[in-house]
């Protein structure tokens, strides 16, 4: 049996959109074989940006995320890190 609908026809491509599909892969295919640069070093200065970049969106997305549940789905989240938090130790 057919998966999904067969109410719609499939869109066919024409055949420039085929020849830029084949000439994406082919591209994608170069660069993947393509040999890399020297590995980047990472700094501490590299790591202390990269903290304070992820501190940034946990100071931002937290309270959004709080703000969008209800009260009920804040309880029972905050049940489930406790019951976490007990199991492990």
């Amino acid at each position: 049996m057919p998966k999904g609908s067969s109410k719609r026809p499939k869109k066919r491509e024409d055949e420039a959109q085929a020849a830029v599909r084949v000439m994406n892969t082919i591209a994608a295919r170069s660069e993947a074989d393509a040999p890399c640069d020297a590995p980047v070093e990472i700094t501490d200065e590299m790591r202390a940006a990269a903290a304070a970049f992820g501190r940034m969106g946990g100071k931002i997305g937290g309270p959004a995320r709080a703000a969008s549940l209800s009260k009920q789905r804040r309880s029972e989240v905050a049940k489930q890190a406790a019951a976490a938090r007990w199991k492990r130790t």
